[in-house]
């Protein structure tokens, strides 16, 4: 089959199917479809839509029960990654998959290095790597160590190491998520450089104004099949987020106006070591949070953000400093003490510390507080108050496919997401710590969780949010502070910050002088 321009097509899948029998889910439902050389597709749906399986198809995770995938027009069976590879199809993942003590060039050659004498020839594999990364337009220096590397010049290499393997189709899961805003412009960029070269790309995301900027075509799955085969600029963000989900959805939240009340949460000169996997630790962190108010914090991954975070829930106690909630210390009490004391805390890592995914639905439910009322009573489980507790967050939250006594971690990521925040909100706290909220989930999960957030301020909690989302940085915060190698800057009133200014911010610009707690006036004080 030849592609509308004539051309065999790169890639050409022709009724994929793929059924797990475990779960009884048809993930892939007689999926076709081709991408051209030289042309960017964009392939877009809600979690749990198929597209993960898709490309666990194509690169060998899985077998297909029916269908066939040519590569320029030539049937290929893949049983595995090698297979993948050696037809030409390069995958970087949203994890990368790094050695961080070695060079990019050592990094970008692994597994095909250039031997001279029987050993390593580093600098025939620098010249090499030069050569390639010349011919991309990427610019980065083949000989620096990966771990001296900011987040966009480590997803080059990865790119680069699937180049060097003669890569002809480039899949590029959730390409953006960790990349600040000049770094996502620079990967735009380099992909349709890539896409000028001949090369295909398949460009994975569920950052709509992303995908109608950089895709050719967008393919848009729900539920296992294809429901839609766009051009890009055919319809608009609104127009394929109701074909993703099956329904209109809400882009944009519309945050009403504040009125902050009193100081819930106040940090005084914290400080706290790096974590083991290479973070910078807390640097004399200063904050005011109040109640009613959604401050946004932030800032490239890896800048101090987590550590902030579990320092409040008690995770990782401050080793200096001072935290009070509503006046009270509790920078040496327990996790359970914090949570008690009214502190909700929606973790990063929803599928290791948030839930217990070999776990029910009901246990997770009731995890942070089994041992007290309603759920157990003179030391007797109380099973009915549990059930009914998981069935109200299962119904009041809309979690597709949830039962009490379904083990959790069959769910997709957005449904794991309602179980977590339906546990955290439904105690009516204080202070609501939302790490990442929605990292990794679809138009419909993203709406979801932004009415939650705006509904705990609307109901008197200060509400703290980190992400590396931008867009939803501005839409839902009220103050925005930015996290840069440990320390604090700002808050700033949202009016007084831009996309670009943010983005200098994070990556440790200068900035007018940041705003301290002290010169945030007390609104009680005008009234």
């Amino acid at each position: 089959m030849l592609t509308t321009s004539g051309e065999t097509p790169r890639l050409e899948l022709r009724g994929l199917r793929k059924y797990f029998a475990a779960s009884g889910v048809l993930a892939v439902a007689d999926v076709s479809l081709e991408v051209a050389p030289g042309e960017v597709l964009a392939l877009i749906g809600e979690n749990g839509t198929g597209k993960t399986t898709l490309m666990n198809l194509l690169f060998g995770v899985h077998s297909p029960d029916a269908g066939e995938i040519f590569i320029d027009g030539k049937s290929v069976e893949i049983r595995g990654q090698q297979d993948a590879i050696r037809n030409g199809i390069g995958m970087v993942h949203q994890h990368f998959e790094l050695v961080p003590s070695f060079t990019v060039a050592q990094n970008v050659l692994l597994g095909r290095e250039p031997q001279r004498g029987g050993f390593f020839d580093n600098a025939a594999a620098e010249k090499r790597v030069a050569e390639l990364a010349r011919e991309t337009g990427f610019h980065i220096d083949p000989r620096q160590v990966v771990h001296d590397l900011p987040v966009g010049a480590q997803q080059r290499v990865e790119i680069l190491k699937s180049l060097a393997a003669d890569a002809r189709l480039l899949i590029l899961d959730e390409p953006t998520a960790v990349l600040t805003p000049s770094e996502t412009d620079d990967l735009l960029v380099m992909v349709r450089t890539l896409a000028a070269s001949g090369r295909s790309v398949v460009f994975i995301s569920h950052k709509l104004p992303e995908v109608q900027a950089i895709a050719d075509r967008i393919v848009v799955m729900r539920r296992g099949e294809v429901v839609g085969d766009l051009a890009r600029g055919e319809a608009t963000d609104a127009e394929l987020a109701r074909l993703m989900v099956g329904r209109d959805v809400l882009l944009t939240a519309l945050r009403a106006d504040s009125d902050p009340g009193d100081v819930l949460l106040s940090l005084s000169g914290v400080t706290a070591p790096p974590s083991q996997d290479g973070s910078t630790g807390l640097k004399g962190v200063d904050l005011e949070l109040r109640a009613g108010e959604i401050i946004g914090l932030a800032g490239v991954s890896g800048n101090g953000q987590d550590e902030l975070v579990d320092a409040i829930a008690a995770l990782s106690p401050a080793e200096e400093g001072s935290i009070r909630l509503s006046g009270t210390e509790i920078s040496r009490k327990s996790p359970a003490e914090v949570r008690t004391a009214g502190v909700a805390h929606i973790a990063a890592d929803r599928m290791h510390v948030g839930l217990n995914l070999l776990a029910t639905l009901e246990e997770n439910a009731v995890s942070t507080r089994f041992s007290g009322a309603p759920f157990s009573r003179w030391g007797i489980i109380r099973k009915a108050e549990r059930r009914a507790f998981a069935q109200r967050i299962v119904s009041d939250y809309e979690v597709r496919g949830g039962a009490p006594g379904r083990v959790v971690g069959s769910l997709s990521g957005g449904n794991l997401q309602k179980v977590v925040i339906g546990r955290e909100l439904s105690g009516e706290p204080r202070v609501v710590l939302a790490n990442q909220p929605t990292r990794g989930l679809d138009v419909g999960s993203i709406e979801f969780v932004h009415s939650a957030l705006s509904d705990a301020r609307a109901s008197g909690a200060g509400v703290l949010l980190v992400s590396t989302e931008l867009e939803e940085i501005f839409a839902l915060s009220d103050r925005i502070a930015v996290m840069f190698d440990g320390e604090l800057i700002g808050p700033f009133p949202c009016a007084e910050l831009d996309r670009e200014r943010l983005g200098r911010l994070m990556t440790g610009g200068a900035s007018e002088a940041p705003e301290t707690p002290a010169d945030v006036p007390d609104p009680k004080e005008n009234r």
